[in-house]
């Protein structure tokens, strides 16, 4: 059969497709707004009829109702990043977690160490060829399409075609449904001055002819609205967002001084506005590819000047980030932060940066504390910690004694808490 004959021999409604799951299976969704809402809303609908299904992924962005807890035992979550949708599932009991590097999710997947019987993922039409384009989520998608039993697609003319290794061909299909709802838009964070101040220190630190990496959040966005005025930035990225689309609008993006891709910018998954996924759309500037391929350390740190900038909720005196969990309770996840700041200290002349507010709780509590919190999850150990960004300044620990980290982290902490902090780091003959 030709690629259209087989796409009609594959087209059937949402609840047909979802049979093709088994007792005991692990569906694979990607990240964020590459969830496919028809496939998942009759799953919902229909997961008393299933037993032991799970499901897994990056950044649950709408609350289905398999996320139900009275019914956990038909369909339950396993975060591999927590969202608001799956958060209260963790402290109910109902939702578990995969620690896991971003990049290595695709290599955990192909060596069975992570599960993936069942793929379920949006794409974009197909083409003349037989192709569809994950273009909005490659991440570790392509790997689980490798390895699943069934590979169920979600078409949706509003799912843009990106290029990069993230096709997939109708004869590696075992059913595919339709929809044309939109693509879910996610608007940039609120900025305020707080995230103003910490931008303008990161911004003043970055040079012309930089390939950025930019993390999700307040903070890196208000680094990236001031950057504007710079000249021959280049993107690679885990993420891409409407911040990034300002500046290539601006003009600051051209891609030209990259030494590693020159032209092209790349990124795994997109979340953003309809303008974004349509600026994607057969864009022969960017690609999107798979997260072992984005977050990989290596190909990443080829490129020269690399600036990568992530937040965190935490740090210690000896530099080590608590990113994803408030304590022993789960947040968010490990995602791409330990990957491109390996990244950026492996390039020559890199620059990895992690942001966060001085306080929290309205100021109540400092952020740079003596130790993390007891069961904080550690993201960026302090062998890995590059410059530390807050409103009053900056510090730079890489190569630092750890006396040296603790007299430069207690500088940009909140005036209000260096004292104590100080006093703290006496009793640990700190300082």
């Amino acid at each position: 059969m030709n690629p259209q004959e087989q796409y009609a021999a594959k087209r059937m409604t949402a609840a047909e497709a979802i049979r093709l799951v088994r007792n005991g299976d692990t569906i694979v969704v990607p990240t964020a707004v590459a969830e496919p809402p028809a496939l998942l809303t009759a799953l919902s609908e229909h997961r008393r009829d299933f037993r032991d299904v799970q499901v897994s992924q990056i950044l649950a962005v709408r609350k289905f109702g398999y996320l139900d807890p009275t019914t956990a035992e038909h369909v339950r979550h396993t975060a591999y990043f927590f969202s608001g949708a799956t958060r209260p599932g963790f402290r109910e009991g109902v939702v578990d977690f995969t620690p896991s590097y971003f990049s290595e999710m695709p290599q955990l997947i192909d060596r069975g160490l992570m599960p993936a019987d069942v793929v379920f993922t949006q794409v974009s039409p197909m083409d003349q060829h037989g192709y569809f384009s994950l273009g909005i989520a490659a991440d570790y998608t392509m790997a689980a399409i490798r390895k699943a039993r069934a590979v169920v697609i979600e078409v949706n003319p509003n799912v843009p075609f990106a290029f990069g290794n993230c096709h997939l061909h109708i004869s590696q299909v075992s059913a595919l449904v339709e929809n044309d709802e939109p693509v879910l838009e996610v608007g940039l964070p609120t900025i305020g001055p707080v995230q103003e101040a910490i931008g303008k220190y990161v911004a003043d630190l970055i040079d012309d002819g930089s390939t950025l990496q930019i993390g999700y959040g307040g903070i890196p966005d208000a680094v990236v609205m001031q950057l504007t005025h710079k000249h021959d930035l280049g993107i690679h990225t885990e993420m891409i967002g409407d911040g990034i689309l300002t500046l290539i609008e601006s003009g600051a993006v051209t891609n030209r001084r990259k030494n590693y891709l020159p032209g092209k910018m790349v990124a795994t998954f997109a979340l953003g506005s309809k303008k974004l996924y349509k600026w994607i759309d057969r864009n022969p500037m960017f690609e999107m590819h798979p997260v072992d391929f984005t977050n990989d350390p290596y190909l990443a740190g080829q490129n020269d000047n690399l600036v990568a900038i992530n937040a965190t909720l935490e740090i210690d005196f000896l530099g080590q980030c608590g990113s994803e969990s408030l304590g022993p309770i789960p947040y968010s996840g490990t995602g791409g932060q330990s990957d491109f700041v390996r990244a950026a200290n492996r390039s020559n002349g890199g620059k990895a940066f992690i942001v966060l507010p001085s306080t929290a709780k309205d100021g109540a509590i400092s952020r740079i504390a003596p130790t993390l919190t007891p069961g904080t999850h550690v993201s960026t150990s302090k062998n890995d910690i590059n410059y530390v960004v807050t409103e009053y300044g900056v510090a730079q620990l890489r190569g630092k004694t750890a006396k040296q980290r603790c007299q430069a982290l207690i500088g940009i902490a909140h005036p209000d808490f260096r004292a104590e902090l100080t006093e703290a780091a006496k009793k640990m003959h700190l300082l």
